[in-house]
């Protein structure tokens, strides 16, 4: 596994602040779409909102879409609704409640997060509801439903379960299997399912049958298989292919090729061939751009998939019974959010391209078929569109802006909201500006800029995100956890300072090589150099105090924000460090150690390495303060990384201050925990950087 694996412009006038800007609980008070499905053969759509932690599944149906609560939430509970999944015929649809579905890893013994210190432990629920009315009702314990017209499958432990939709038959295992089980798809008819069995270093992808209760292995192999899909006919699947875990030890300081191949294998049989497999450079590696391949079966007996053959995740076609792929979407951005249209024969998906050279920083929506002519723009405009699904003869899907939330649309009859109206302060937003500047290398980095203007100078923040596969935009974010962020730079930006969100190296929407770039990361964290331009860039500007700049960041973004002020805080006066990796070398070796073998590779200079890239290895030279915050029951990042940078700091008399809470998770569960945290993170930049 390479280190690439592991970390798996003019100042234009802004509207005048308000006297008073709004209060940072109205700010944060907007609305979120988590997320948007369509039935397969209806015409229904179903979405999950979470406005001041209010989470609401949603249905809708032509022609009118008018939207119906399917729940009724009574409060911010915490628990976290995902999973929408409807019957193929629209009748029903499923969901689940709790979890942490964005963690890197489950918590010991499998319990669910507790973000509110209930004294009654939280479980993973399955839900479900018929979408023309009714109660919602609570199935079993479980996730990640798969809805037939006929029965349901979860998973449950890594194991496949059912329960029934109606009656009193209890919920029972649907067979064994040694592996841990996921990737659950009902085929067309309804009668078997397709699954993925995880068994370390290699996987298989098998298919049960209801009537026989037996599996059949797709082409067993050495390799990792995953992503099933089934042919419109039912008769086959395809699935990616991947090389399992073995061979001598991969380099860490310098990126290996991986290949990967996609597989048609018949659903009967197990038997198979190679459809198409990836070419031997860099660029043939599979993508790691945030969704991965992206494997449809459309109509024609074509497969459609996402690669980055020319350096950028687009999207190809290649014959079900193999043959060359064919680019569909050729052009300098990336694709995301891929679903078929409603006949199949093409496909919907957002990109960060159009018509303005800003649009490189959005995401718009575009339509692609499989007849060889251009892509189709179906959202132009300066918003920001995403998830769209086949609706009423047009698309549905999420439009945000630079000052409005987001909302759920459908374009047949007219492009229209048909979300609840919820009152929101747009109109007192920053239209923040696209801006690029040129780190120390020569690399062009991209960036927003949030300032009310005028001549005095002004406090400045530089913001990074984390992932690091992710990009900040000119508006609201299609995450919800940047959408936060987004909120906060507004908050700072009408309280008097000026803003800067970095998009720096390791991150998407600027092609392969620069979120692949060499030395980053534990590999040495060349990314740095991005946040010292835009902090150069920043304090250049005429209405900017370089005295007073101050630096946040949550995850990855909490990492830079350590090292920033840990290297040079001769230039970062005060940082706000969210749940960050202080010590590569700690996180690599509890997560990623080599085998117990006599080869190791470069794992020693690794370390070494690695442990220098770290804001623990600058301590010498950390003097700025800082606010160290991190839930304790944090998934993605351990809370040990923070237990560390704190006692390192605390016995080289570095000012720092902490936020710790109990039972959160990464991405806080609760509101109130994002208002606390987003005020003290307010608070704390304005007392050190604006007395």
């Amino acid at each position: 596994m390479t280190a690439w694996r592991i970390m798996a412009m003019c100042m234009i006038a802004a509207p005048a602040a308000a006297a008073s800007p709004p209060s940072l609980d109205a700010l944060l008070a907007y609305p979120f779409v988590e997320e948007l499905v369509a039935a397969d053969t209806a015409d229904r759509i179903a979405w999950s909102t979470r406005t001041a932690g209010i989470r609401t599944v949603w249905t809708a149906a032509a022609p009118g879409f008018v939207p119906r609560p399917v729940t009724r939430p009574s409060g911010d509970d915490g628990q976290e609704l995902t999973g929408l999944t409807f019957s193929p015929d629209g009748a029903r649809l499923a969901w689940v409640r709790g979890g942490d579905h964005d963690a890197n890893w489950p918590a010991e013994g499998g319990t669910q997060p507790n973000p509110g210190s209930v004294t009654t432990q939280p479980k993973l629920e399955i839900w479900t509801a018929l979408t023309r009315g009714g109660v919602a009702v609570k199935l079993t314990e479980g996730d990640a439903p798969a809805l037939s017209d006929k029965r349901l499958a979860y998973l449950k432990d890594g194991t496949v379960w059912t329960a029934a939709l109606v009656g009193p038959a209890a919920p029972a295992r649907l067979f064994y299997d040694r592996g841990k089980d996921g990737d659950l798809v009902w085929s067309p008819d309804g009668g078997r399912l397709a699954f993925v069995s995880r068994r370390g270093d290699h996987s298989f992808v098998g298919v049960y049958d209801t009537a026989t209760k037996a599996v059949t292995w797709l082409m067993p192999s050495t390799g990792q298989d995953a992503a099933p899909v089934w042919s419109p006919d039912g008769r086959r699947v395809a699935f990616v292919h991947q090389p399992g875990e073995g061979g001598a030890p991969e380099p860490l300081l310098t990126e290996t090729y991986h290949p990967w191949s996609l597989r048609v294998a018949d659903a009967a049989t197990g038997s198979g061939s190679e459809a198409w497999h990836s070419p031997a450079t860099p660029d043939g590696t599979a993508p790691e751009v945030p969704g991965g391949p992206m494997l449809r079966w459309l109509a024609g007996d074509t497969l459609t998939f996402r690669a980055e053959m020319d350096g950028w995740a687009h999207l190809y076609a290649v014959p079900a019974a193999g043959g060359a792929a064919r680019l569909l979407t050729p052009g300098n951005f990336i694709v995301e959010n891929v679903r078929p249209t409603a006949d199949r024969r093409g496909l919907l998906y957002t990109a960060n391209t159009g018509p303005s050279v800003a649009d490189d920083d959005r995401r718009h929506i575009f339509r692609v078929g499989l007849d060889g002519a251009a892509p189709v723009q179906l959202t132009p405009g300066t918003g920001i569109e995403f998830l769209p699904v086949p609706a009423g003869g047009g698309i549905a899907y999420v439009g945000t802006g630079a000052t409005t939330p987001a909302a759920v649309r459908v374009t047949a009859g007219g492009d229209r909201a048909i979300d609840a109206a919820t009152a929101y302060p747009a109109a007192s937003l920053v239209v923040p500006q696209r801006v690029t500047f040129t780190a120390a290398d020569g690399t062009l980095i991209h960036g927003q800029l949030f300032t009310t203007g005028g001549s005095a100078k002004k406090p400045a923040v530089i913001f990074v995100h984390g992932g690091p596969p992710r990009q900040m935009l000119l508006g609201w974010s299609y995450m919800d956890y940047y959408s936060n962020a987004y909120a906060v730079n507004q908050a700072l930006a009408l309280r008097g300072f000026v803003v800067l969100s970095v998009n720096y190296r390791l991150g998407i929407g600027y092609g392969r090589a620069f979120q692949h770039p060499v030395k980053a990361g534990p590999a040495g964290g060349s990314e740095y150099q991005d946040v010292v331009a835009g902090a150069k860039y920043l304090t250049g500007l005429p209405g900017v105090d370089p005295a007073r700049l101050g630096i946040w960041g949550g995850s990855y973004g909490g990492y830079l924000t350590g090292l920033a002020l840990a290297r040079n805080s001769d230039l970062f006066k005060a940082g706000v460090d969210l749940h960050g990796v202080h010590d590569w070398s700690r996180l690599l070796a509890e997560e990623t150690s080599p085998a117990k073998r006599f080869e190791q590779g470069d794992w020693a200079e690794f370390m070494k390495v690695s442990f220098a890239a770290s804001p623990d290895a600058d301590i010498a030279t950390w003097r700025s303060p800082v606010l160290l915050i991190q839930g304790d029951d944090d998934r993605n990042v351990r809370f040990n990384q923070t237990v560390d940078l704190a006692r390192r700091l605390e016995v080289a008399n570095v000012p720092f201050e902490e936020f710790v809470l109990p039972d959160e998770i990464h991405g806080f569960l609760r509101h109130a925990a994002w208002q606390r945290v987003d005020a003290a993170t307010i608070e704390f930049l304005v007392r050190k950087l604006k007395p």
